[in-house]
């Protein structure tokens, strides 16, 4: 089930919101963020909120909606749905007109809900990909946009090429930054939990600062430093953090089984103790 809040009121279905002159369409000026609802909970939402704004503002773009009429809106549409739905919420803001620069205060809106049940936490394989993420000097990494994704289409599809799930893709130094669509964990064989360093090359995720702070509360201290590509090799366990499924552990890397965890578990069971109480 879909539900599209556009243009003043809810829409079943996969709404169309563009034109084919629209900046969005031919130049790529949209971003967007990702939220949950599970069972009615909604953790770190505003957080969510407050950073589709930034990633706008990147794109030069200007949210038409506030923080907090955004998130009325998200309450709203949440209620629509069973009282049980796990959801993904997703608010979008888009460049509407403009050659080529697009004019802010012509910015679009759309927030969808949608019903995505949570993964079961059975984990996915992945590999190391060839590709790269760009410098901050080369792309808006710092925003949630849209046009970076192409970015992780390919490295996601390189990967099934490969016979794996998903991809590790290294920064222009070489150095691991995440996997194509989450943020990257693991464990040294000393013990250590390690979660490669924001360094502008990207998204450091909502989800990960919420599950490193879970993890110091459990007197788990995360190391946030540079990451070779070889120290995967021999990792106890590998997981990843991001809104979608939250925390999900990688059980196969370059063809090295690897087990479902306790770091990766207690992670996830933090993360849901924490949302259930929110």
């Amino acid at each position: 089930m879909y539900l599209t809040y556009f243009n003043g009121q809810w829409n079943e279905g996969n709404v169309p919101l563009f034109g084919a002159m629209d900046h969005s369409v031919w130049l790529g000026s949209s971003v967007f963020d990702g939220a949950r609802a599970i069972r009615g909970h909604m953790a770190d939402l505003q957080l969510h909120l407050q950073r589709v704004i930034r990633s706008a503002k990147a794109l030069g773009l200007e949210c038409p909606l506030t923080v907090e009429e955004m998130e009325a809106l998200v309450r709203e549409g949440v209620a629509k749905f069973p009282a049980d739905a796990e959801l993904y919420i997703r608010p979008l803001v888009f460049g509407r007109e403009g050659f080529l620069m697009p004019m802010p205060e012509h910015s679009g809106f759309a927030l969808t809900l949608f019903d995505a049940p949570m993964p079961a936490f059975t984990g996915f394989t992945a590999c190391l990909s060839t590709l790269r993420r760009p410098d901050a000097n080369m792309a808006p990494t710092d925003a949630k946009a849209s046009a970076l994704y192409a970015n992780s289409t390919r490295v996601m599809r390189e990967a099934m090429e490969r016979g794996f799930d998903n991809g590790v893709v290294l920064d222009s130094d070489g150095n691991v930054a995440e996997f194509a669509t989450s943020n990257l964990f693991f464990v040294t064989r000393d013990g250590k939990v390690v979660t490669p360093v924001a360094n502008g090359t990207f998204l450091a995720g909502i989800t990960r600062a919420r599950v490193i702070a879970l993890l110091a509360e459990a007197g788990v201290v995360v190391e946030e430093r540079s990451v070779k590509p070889a120290e995967l090799d021999t990792a106890l366990e590998i997981f990843n953090t991001g809104n979608y499924g939250k925390v999900t552990p990688c059980v196969n890397y370059q063809g090295r089984a690897l087990p479902i965890g306790p770091m990766a578990t207690l992670a996830r069971d933090r993360y849901f103790a924490y949302s259930d109480s929110n």
